[in-house]
């Protein structure tokens, strides 16, 4: 395995690659970028990699299903840390370009609902075709294959364009979360401010199925920043769900949960506990009362003391 290399989801200029240059061992590893997710992924399975930093989530469009399948699908792999990164469009042009010529544009699918009301109030006859990336879509414009293409305005130099348009966004605020991902490990001890994700099968499809996997995590005071249900593959109305949980796997109320899931599913899989980016211990909402590690002890040890007739 190559531990100095770090995969990214390229070409170069994607805001990827911006996500990954904050990681302050970036200085000392080889970027690699790669042309799609899997391909990327699929660096770190094979040990070309040490780790890949792909997108996961984005405050508009939501889930970057690209990542939750392949994290869900083939040889286990694990996120270590997450990034955020605010985002922000520039259209892209070959130089002399007016918004007049434009007839095709591209981007990757997840940019276009952060544009869609731009696009619909200045180029609202435009062909828009998807890319493998922002980046590429910039590369597909250099060739003359489009007319302009959404990216980072950080990627008009890399691809001789020119940011016709910048400052681009349909949401204020928007941001997109990428995550580091490497090869199953122990994970980094608790930091108070963690994120915890797994993916989980449901069994038996009844009344109350997703429910009953939801009150594994309510009744012990574990808050769900994220669920998203994925086909399986295996017919209309099989499912699993991609979930994000505040605290860390050896938290107990995280751990008991985890453990309540495994019992009542026919598949879990842990993908990783990591700190929040952006979080620090001081803004973490506080435990509801009876779900601290003390006091999951503490009726631990009740439990054993009436066991053993102690009382």
């Amino acid at each position: 395995m190559s531990a100095t290399r770090y995969a990214y989801l390229g070409p170069e200029g994607t805001f990827t690659e911006v996500a990954i240059r904050t990681l302050p061992e970036a200085a000392t590893r080889e970027l690699v970028p790669m042309v799609s997710v899997p391909a990327a992924l699929d660096a770190v399975r094979s040990g070309a990699a040490a780790a890949a930093l792909v997108p996961i989530e984005n405050s508009v469009e939501g889930g970057i299903t690209a990542t939750l399948d392949e994290l869900t699908t083939g040889e286990p792999l694990m996120i270590y840390r997450e990034v955020l990164l605010s985002i922000t469009f520039a259209l892209l042009v070959r130089p002399g370009t007016k918004l007049s010529d434009i007839k095709s544009v591209t981007a990757h699918p997840a940019a276009q609902p952060q544009v869609r009301n731009w696009l619909a109030a200045h180029l609202p006859d435009v062909v828009w075709e998807s890319a493998a990336s922002n980046a590429d879509g910039a590369r597909l414009v250099q060739e003359g294959r489009y007319d302009a293409a959404f990216a980072g305005e950080f990627a008009a130099a890399t691809y001789g364009l020119e940011p016709l348009v910048t400052e681009i966004h349909d949401a204020e605020n928007a941001q997109t979360r990428f995550v580091l991902v490497g090869r199953p490990a122990r994970p980094a001890a608790p930091t108070g401010a963690d994120k915890t994700s797994v993916v989980i099968w449901l069994g038996e499809d009844h009344p109350g199925a997703l429910l009953e996997l939801l009150q594994e995590f309510a009744v012990r005071g574990v808050n769900l920043m994220l669920i998203q249900s994925r086909p399986t593959g295996a017919g209309i109305g099989n499912y699993c769900f991609a979930v994000d949980a505040e605290g860390h796997i050896a938290d107990r109320r995280v751990g008991e949960a985890l453990m309540g899931l495994k019992r009542i599913c026919p598949k879990v899989r842990f993908l990783g506990s990591y700190p929040r980016a952006g979080v620090a211990l001081q803004d973490v909402r506080p435990l509801r009362a009876g779900t601290s590690d003390a006091e999951f002890t503490e009726a631990s040890d009740w439990l054993a003391r009436n066991l053993d007739g102690r009382g």
